[in-house]
């Protein structure tokens, strides 16, 4: 017997955040959408503390972080559950609380200056492995690391760095050995002397520039353990692939409602447009759409959860997200006519925010690299876990 039903717990976890979601956040949207089209911040920092706190009074706090640092420890379905809970509005909200899993490989010491204060929500990091000419090829990073005494001076650029604008410190990749290409993660603390400059685009995840000019480093601020760099930055890209297209599950699920909501009652040639059937199909193919994304999904956070190689179900399951959940954007777009392509409404916002799924944190065609790859390699079956 296959049981697909949802334990009392996960229930009235996803329960609360739903409701979360509709009284403290989705009352905010036509405030970001305003401050957005002016140019301003949707939402400011003092703003998401406020919510995030007000999350942790009823115990939302590290959803993911383990229990010895003050979090939930929900496992991986619960986490799937919640992040499509919180793709239902626009407004970029993440509970506190957390922190980039590769921190917690830090030492003793490290782990004092850096994890625990991010957790807590004292310090903001990033992650800076992207560069101009190293994105979906991450081995081919020419950032430098040069040895000088018990220090490090690190030189390079990196780009496209989600929070680097905002952090205070970074977790950066630079080869330490250009003969045997070894690549070494450091924690570099803002005033050790990098810089960031905003990048603009064509949606409002506002990543940064990193530049790092002969800036000094600690010997003692390599995190994990000298040249092997590229395994952290794997366990880091590698560490919840699949919460990227669970979020975008409650984004669909919120476009299409709205789709249904215009089309039952906008009118053409006297009939409401939802008894087209042109329109009809458009929200059948989405509704399909959105319960074979939420199965691969949960399939995957599944897998997780027990600790299975999930590497091949998180690449199906981020393929498949990204591509479908832009197909639905611009079907709801389509339906809403121009009133779908103003600002007035966050479909377009939406349709440029989801562009970005297809494209950071692996690439459409570096998830069909994997996926055909595996199935080629011997190393994942066509037939799934069912064997």
């Amino acid at each position: 017997m296959v049981d697909f039903s949802l334990t009392e717990e996960q229930r009235e976890v996803r329960d609360w955040v739903r409701t979360f979601v509709r009284k403290e956040i989705m009352p905010l949207e036509p405030e970001v959408l305003r401050r957005e089209r002016s140019g301003q911040p949707g939402i400011e920092p003092s703003e998401m503390r406020e919510l995030q706190l007000k999350a942790k009074e009823s115990g939302f706090w590290g959803v993911l972080t383990p229990e010895e640092y003050g979090g939930m420890n929900l496992g991986a379905v619960m986490a799937a559950l919640l992040e499509s809970e919180l793709g239902r509005s626009f407004v970029p909200f993440r509970f506190g609380g957390s922190a980039d899993n590769i921190l917690f490989y830090g030492n003793d010491e490290q782990k004092e200056t850096y994890l625990k204060p991010t957790i807590e929500g004292e310090r903001k990091s990033c992650f800076a492995i992207t560069e101009p000419g190293a994105g979906s090829d991450a081995r081919a990073i020419r950032a430098t690391a040069r040895r000088d005494g018990d220090d490090w001076v690190i030189n390079g650029e990196k780009t496209f760095i989600t929070g680097g604008n905002e952090a205070d410190f970074t977790m950066v990749f630079a080869v330490t050995d250009k003969e045997n290409g070894a690549v070494t993660c450091f924690l570099v603390d803002r005033e050790m002397g990098w810089k960031s400059q905003p990048i603009a685009t064509m949606g409002e995840w506002g990543p940064a520039a990193l530049t790092f000019d002969n800036v000094r480093v600690p010997h003692r601020n390599i995190l994990g353990e000298e040249g092997r760099g590229f395994e952290l930055a794997m366990r880091w890209i590698g560490q919840g692939r699949y919460l990227l297209p669970a979020r975008a599950i409650g984004a669909c699920e919120r476009l299409l409602e709205m789709g249904i909501d215009y089309a039952r009652t906008r009118e053409t040639f006297g009939l409401p447009i939802a008894e087209r059937q042109a329109i009809q199909w458009m929200i059948a193919d989405s509704a399909v759409e959105i319960e074979a994304l939420r199965w691969l999904v949960l399939h995957a956070a599944w897998q997780v959860d027990q600790q299975m190689d999930s590497r091949q179900a998180q690449s199906m399951a981020k393929l498949y997200g990204g591509v479908k959940a832009n197909e639905i954007v611009d079907r709801v777009l389509q339906i809403h006519g121009g009133m779908g392509y103003t600002r007035e409404l966050p479909v377009e916002r939406w349709y440029r925010e989801l562009r970005l799924l297809r494209i950071y944190e692996g690439t459409d065609e570096i998830q069909r690299r994997t996926i055909a790859r595996n199935l080629l390699k011997g190393h994942a079956s066509v037939s799934g876990v069912l064997g």
